[in-house]
């Protein structure tokens, strides 16, 4: 039997376990890439663990996130990243050189490498045919530190694509229709392999849109074969000597299959408030718009700005519609300044922002009251944008510029554009002198807001607490730990820790605090899906900080899961997912004989309040229990 290209991946970098999907294996990571919301935490956990530098084969700090510098914490924070990117031995990519996984999807990633990646949307990268994750900033250290990243085996869901995408629909539309078949929870430990005739339809970063995405359904990663078009994208970055073949034997057996015919595709969109509300684009059409941002890592290309430009060629934005637009890289800013193309989207009204994530995260551009909002990024959870009564809706570049001009949600398909002149350039416009390169030599520079990183206590004997908090289904890593306004605090974990379930429960902090100052353990009770979104760690950090010492959910996302056991907060799971309506808010809880609960993977939560037993179970592997019996990674390093 045939292997399927993740498991080809995954084989020639297996350091130990059993390639079988669901056990518990460990990988070597080639590749890594940090970003500065992020990576200001996981380098002083690298520094932590004492190592003079780094030891896997490329490390790329990238600052995207927080480069609106209001105040010092993140010009703060930036030197803090270029010096200790000097003297551990990283690349350091200066503010402005644009958003990382388009940065190192142009410059960086390989066919058949691994990169570890402490941004949920690293599996970007799986467009070009590398197996690429996201993860918590502390796996990225210590992937960093040479030391193999652990994950379970996953099951691969063959995508098969046949047929071609008639004009006006994108790649933007076909991670939307996967959305719309997979959703976004039910999907840990699963990676999307895309195979089949249509694939030789799309272009690498067409597929790196939908790898993108494929992070909003929860799977591990996404994978396209490296083929002709991915050695022409290399050859066009001066790369070619990094191109191999690579892709799924004709005989692999997936655990699942898809099929799409990308012919049957129309425009589509992901309505309020999650990635997987999908509805077409022609059932939306005459709503008044209010609001157009095109850019983000997922839809910031060269050809997605030449085709937004090509439709608002000759047109300008309607006077109710504040239309932005962030190229991904400075490559990308670059040659449509040179080619017209930027010239074409000033003439039609554009504000041309940074090359950064900025509005995707909330840090600017957020939208007015009641406003409507269309995006052409990955997420739209409730208030991320910064206004908690916008509704933001996900499109196709080509989406978004017919209706910036029409003023009204509207079909591109009617726009009368003519896209046949846009094509793929030969070679594109590379230049490296934003990368600064290791010296080894910086003195590391840290501002007054930069702390240490917090470390947790051994697991006790005993557990016992309150519900601090008990929240429903999707809760997303921005609903625990606000980005936006707040993350420029992520270095300053006392600090940061005060916005905790913000937009969910303001009194959350205090309380929390309350009992932890009574040497009481808190508990997170939580529906399915827990943890969804962004791989950022201080969604487990800050509440660590708080005193949570176990989340007793329905189910808990894989990259947060690995988070809490990171930082020595249990992930448990209900036997039976009835048990989550009994128990409220407030309730005093135990869990009994917790160390040995641990090792068994069977649990006890003892609701003393209403007198009820509950048996839980441990979403951890044996690797993660021992991590957990320690109080966390940290510990485990230092030990």
């Amino acid at each position: 039997m045939g292997q399927t290209q993740c498991y080809k991946i995954l084989s020639s970098h297996l350091v130990d376990g059993s390639l079988k999907a669901g056990e518990s294996i460990r990988i070597r990571i080639d590749q890594t890439l940090t970003q500065d919301a992020t990576g200001t935490m996981a380098y002083l956990e690298f520094e932590s663990m004492g190592i003079d530098r780094v030891r896997n084969e490329l490390a790329v700090s990238y600052v995207d996130h927080n480069t609106v510098q209001v105040g010092f914490e993140n010009a703060d924070d930036h030197e803090y990243l270029r010096t200790v990117a000097d003297r551990k031995g990283v690349i350091y990519s200066r503010a402005g050189n644009g958003i990382c996984h388009q940065v190192h999807l142009e410059r960086f990633a390989l066919p058949g490498k691994t990169l570890l990646g402490s941004d949920s949307h690293t599996p970007t990268a799986g467009g070009i045919g590398e197996f690429a994750a996201g993860a918590g900033g502390l796996d990225v250290a210590l992937a960093m530190a040479g030391i193999p990243f652990s994950l379970i085996a996953p099951r691969v869901i063959g995508i098969r694509l046949t047929g071609a995408l008639r004009p006006f629909v994108s790649a933007k539309d076909i991670i939307l229709r996967v959305l719309e078949r997979f959703g976004v929870k039910g999907n840990v430990n699963s990676v999307f392999e895309y195979f089949g005739d249509g694939v030789s339809t799309l272009s690498v970063p067409e597929r790196a849109t939908i790898a993108n995405m494929g992070a909003e359904c929860g799977v591990t990663a996404s994978l396209f074969p490296s083929d002709g078009n991915t050695l022409a994208f290399l050859k066009a970055q001066g790369r070619a000597e990094g191109f191999v073949p690579l892709s799924a034997d004709e005989d692999a057996v997936y655990d699942d299959v898809f099929e799409l015919d990308l012919s049957s595709i129309e425009p589509l969109a992901a309505c309020p408030h999650s990635p997987g509300n999908i509805r077409k684009v022609s059932e939306l059409e005459g709503m008044a718009v209010n609001q157009v941002l095109i850019g983000s890592c997922t839809n910031s290309s060269y050809m997605d700005l030449k085709k937004a430009a090509a439709i608002l060629s000759g047109h300008h934005a309607a006077p109710t519609v504040s239309l932005g637009v962030a190229p991904g890289s400075r490559e990308v800013l670059m040659m449509i300044t040179e080619d017209g193309t930027l010239d074409t989207l000033i003439k039609a009204g554009a504000r041309i922002l940074e090359s950064a994530c900025g509005f995707c995260i909330g840090n600017h551009q957020s939208p007015g009251t009641d406003a409507v909002s269309l995006r052409t990024s990955n997420r739209n959870f409730h208030a991320r944008s910064g206004t908690a009564s916008a509704d933001v809706y996900l499109v196709s570049p080509e989406t978004a510029a017919y209706s910036a001009i029409t003023g009204v949600f509207s079909d591109p398909r009617e726009s009368g554009a003519d896209l046949s002149s846009v094509r793929m350039p030969e070679s594109f416009h590379v230049d490296d002198s934003m990368f600064i390169m290791p010296t080894f030599s910086a003195e590391v520079k840290r501002g007054p807001n930069i702390g240490e990183p917090p470390v947790n206590t051994p697991l006790p004997e005993a557990v016992r607490g309150h519900a601090v908090i008990k929240v429903g289904e999707k809760i997303t890593t921005d609903h625990i730990m606000p980005a936006g306004a707040r993350l420029k605090y992520r270095s300053n974990i006392p600090h940061y820790s005060r916005f905790v379930f913000e937009s969910v429960d303001p009194t959350f902090h205090d309380r929390a605090e309350a009992y932890r100052d009574k040497g009481e353990s808190g508990f997170i009770i939580a529906g399915a899906s827990y943890g969804q979104g962004s791989s950022r760690e201080h969604a487990a950090i800050c509440p660590m900080y708080l005193g949570i010492r176990a989340v007793c959910a329905v189910s808990i996302e894989r990259i947060h899961q690995a988070n809490l056991c990171n930082f020595g907060i249990l992930p448990l799971l209900f036997e039976d997912e009835d048990d989550y309506a009994s128990i409220d808010q407030g309730d005093e809880l135990e869990l009994l004989d917790p160390r040995s609960s641990t090792a068994s993977g069977s649990f006890i939560l003892r609701d003393i309040t209403k007198g009820k037993d509950i048996p839980m179970k441990l979403f951890a592997s044996e690797d993660q229990k021992k991590t957990l019996l320690a109080g966390g990674r940290l510990n485990e390093v230092k030990a």
